[in-house]
């Protein structure tokens, strides 16, 4: 009894507490009309503040519609996100020729020269984007994936290498501070999906994946009842 009344205390344990970072990445095998897409997005949730890190991780992509263009996600355990604005935002852009070389690479440091925009956030959702809304850099600004392995968009198409209204590009990753002032360190992201290319319609919903902190905290917690099952045994 006593064991088992320890197992279902550290299950609980386990269960209860609640990281204040998500991540949400795309399903092996995601593709879009312009071939394999690969992206994550890391929510960090604070008294008043989301941070989110969006990346695209498709390396040496060959079409704009392998390009990040918007994130729409939620938010629950009873949080809200009405009145949400950008604090801060970061990233690189970077405009690539007609025979993919990175003619130039630019630090953004404030949200608006990110060129992002959230659209009207309303109770639990928020949509993050470049294609609509006042301030957006659209067409440009998609999210690019890394080069190939000499530093090279060699596989690109019309649609990225020397295509005017896609250049530049956000360079792999940015990241954004969102004030939220009915958010706390307890908010959740329940959803996340990832949109691509300038056509509507190319999205992939995200899947969770574990912290380091949660699974660090399974594996405590499955330790110390081994530790304990086995005096038990003894």
């Amino acid at each position: 009894m006593r064991v088992t009344a320890t197992l279902l205390l550290l299950g609980m344990c386990c269960l209860g507490a609640q990281a204040s970072s998500i991540t949400y990445i795309t399903p092996a095998g995601s593709t879009t009309s312009g071939g394999a897409v690969d992206a994550s997005a890391t929510f960090t949730t604070g008294t008043g503040t989301i941070m989110v890190t969006l990346s695209n991780l498709e390396a040496n992509p060959h079409d704009e519609a392998q390009a990040l263009s918007d994130l729409f996600f939620t938010v629950g355990n009873g949080s809200t996100v009405t009145g949400a604005s950008f604090g801060s935002g970061s990233a690189a852009a970077i405009s690539i020729d007609g025979t993919g070389h990175i003619t130039m690479t630019t630090p953004l440091t404030t949200a608006g020269q990110v060129g992002w925009v959230l659209s009207d956030p309303n109770s639990t959702e928020v949509l993050l984007n470049v294609l609509s809304g006042m301030g957006h850099a659209g067409p440009a600004h998609t999210m690019i994936g890394p080069p190939d392995s000499s530093g090279v968009y060699s596989d690109a198409n019309h649609s990225i290498a020397g295509n005017g209204p896609h250049n530049p590009f956000i360079s792999e990753t940015a990241t954004w501070v969102i004030d939220a002032p009915n958010v706390s360190s307890d908010t959740t992201i329940t959803s996340a999906i990832f949109s691509f290319g300038t056509t509507v319609g190319q999205n992939v919903a995200g899947a969770v994946i574990p912290e380091p902190s949660s699974m660090l905290l399974l594996g405590s917690g499955l330790l110390v009842f081994t530790q304990v099952l086995r005096r038990k045994l003894l």
